[in-house]
């Protein structure tokens, strides 16, 4: 009787389902999946799903309970990389969204895979759980690398407050969980605050699968979905950064590393543009490359000169540099040996910080005026202590380098540390600043050949420096432009980050 009825119910929402649906969807913008009346391109048991004043309902009672989970699955098929937003509410119990999910068994209404969780106490809600398949891959606040099995799984950062995660949580009322899922890379947001985020470093992780919703066993319970909105996403849509951010060398509050690539990975991942934003830390490099060929850009956050990280990835960057990958330095990392480094940083960046030539003081840079360029887009003129390093090695007749930020400097910063002989001060850079040439202090450069990109950013001293908009503006932009991404009219767009936000992931011993 039972497969008899499933049967049936099956064959009823095939007679609904269009044609060739999920291929449809390619290229598309957002659109629904849901039409508000009926079930149609949906199955699941059809004693717990109904549809309800423009909602889909799933519900168990003491008469009627489900033995174990059930779902409602959608009919369109599997779906690879996507953004999926859905509207829920929840009375009692537990409940979540699957997707990239597949079917266990012979009984189409249990699935496994990638849930979005939620629950009437909020213990689980904005979890990332591995339904029948890993089970926990990020709890709530926390971004995660997750292997081979349930028990290989990395807490490799921090993405909020838990508090104020749930702050954004309403209660018995409806909440919007917005999915993406790009190669590799997962992120689940609530009511625009991201909750959790994941990546799965294995050969076999799922790489597409079925979207559904799950109505828990147990208690009776009741949950309900509506606007459900689903964007297929192409492989060329996306642009993918990997940060390698380098060890820590200061005290604390300067070259945070670390916590300062997730806070601008996390800000790249939020902003709705279409980009992934993954980092590694400690100066590695991610082994495998799982999830895509190679990045559009790599940026590197770390100290310079003689540790630079770029000497052990040399081989690895000129590969993808030949390629067309793009390369961002951010603060020490701009500064290479000459002799070692010094043409190849020509070749991928445009310029560089040079000993002997370059000096790199503490002070504050007025930027008047900016250039007529997507990395200046929705950035204001400002101005903002930092170790602005200036009088920088660039290309013969700056060629294909164009200067996004440039000031004036004092001339006691030189005064003040002429006793240093690699950074302090020199001739030429003392007469350079007498005759009144503003310093470049941050450009973007394009290689006359392979057309990649390249971005340099000598501020970042200061990690408290990422609260400021237009400071912050200017690298977002960069790095997107840096990737190949087409910067909007006004910039990347992200919020500002709390006093707690700056806290998050700094690796060095607070005072």
């Amino acid at each position: 009787m039972k497969l008899m009825l499933q049967t049936a119910w099956s064959l009823i929402r095939a007679a609904f389902l269009p044609c060739s649906l999920l291929a449809s969807l390619h290229g598309a913008e957002f659109v629904p999946l849901f039409d508000g009346k009926t079930l149609a391109g949906w199955d699941g048991d059809p004693r717990f799903w109904r549809v309800e004043d423009g909602a889909i309902v799933g519900e168990t009672t003491a008469e009627v309970p489900t033995q174990g989970n059930t779902f409602l699955v959608w009919q369109g098929g599997e779906v690879a990389d996507f953004e999926l937003k859905i509207k829920f509410r929840l009375r009692n119990h537990n409940s979540g969204i699957q997707y990239r999910s597949f079917v266990l068994g012979d009984d189409p209404w249990r699935i496994g895979g990638y849930q979005a969780d939620f629950s009437a106490d909020n213990q689980w809600t904005g979890a990332a759980w591995g339904e029948r398949y890993k089970k926990m891959l990020a709890t709530r606040g926390h971004k995660t690398v997750v292997g081979e099995t349930e028990n290989d799984k990395t807490n490799v950062a921090l993405l909020g407050d838990d508090a104020e995660i749930l702050a954004a949580v309403r209660t018995d009322d409806w909440n919007e969980y917005h999915i993406i899922a790009r190669g590799n890379h997962c992120l689940q947001f609530i009511n625009g605050v991201l909750t959790a985020e994941f990546s799965e470093s294995s050969e076999e992780r799922l790489s597409k699968g079925l979207i559904a919703l799950q109505l828990h066993g147990g208690p009776p319970m009741e949950v309900r979905f509506k606007d459900i909105e689903l964007r297929v996403l192409e492989p060329e849509d996306k642009k993918e950064i990997l940060f390698l951010a380098g060890k820590n060398s200061h005290a604390p509050g300067a070259h945070e590393h670390h916590a300062g690539c997730h806070l601008l990975a996390r800000s790249l991942n939020e902003s709705g543009l279409d980009v992934i934003a993954q980092v590694v830390t400690e100066g590695a490099w991610p082994e495998p490359w799982v999830g895509y060929d190679k990045p559009d850009a790599v940026v590197m956050y770390c100290d310079g000169y003689t540790h630079h990280m770029a000497l052990e990835h040399q081989e690895r960057l000129a590969r993808l540099t030949e390629a067309g990958v793009g390369v961002a330095c951010i603060h020490f990392a701009t500064e290479v040996e000459p002799d070692k480094l010094g043409d190849t940083f020509l070749d991928w960046l445009g310029g560089y910080f040079s000993v002997n030539w370059s000096v790199n003081p503490h002070w504050t840079a007025s930027f008047e005026s900016l250039p007529d360029h997507p990395v200046a887009n929705g950035v204001r003129p400002f101005s903002i202590l930092d170790e602005w390093y200036y009088h920088l090695r660039f290309r013969p007749d700056m060629e294909g380098v164009t200067p996004i930020l440039s000031a004036l400097p004092q001339l006691e910063t030189l005064t003040k540390r002429a006793a240093d002989p690699l950074r302090g001060s020199n001739p030429a850079v003392m007469e350079a600043v007498q005759e009144g040439e503003p310093q470049v202090v941050a450009w973007a450069s394009v290689h006359p050949e392979t057309m990649g990109r390249g971005f340099g950013f000598t501020g970042g001293h200061f990690h408290k420096n990422w609260q400021h908009d237009d400071f912050r503006k200017v690298v977002l932009n960069g790095l997107y432009w840096t990737a190949g991404g087409t910067v909007p009219p006004n910039g990347v767009p992200s919020r500002t980050p709390s006093d707690l936000d700056l806290l998050l992931n700094q690796k060095a011993p607070k005072p």
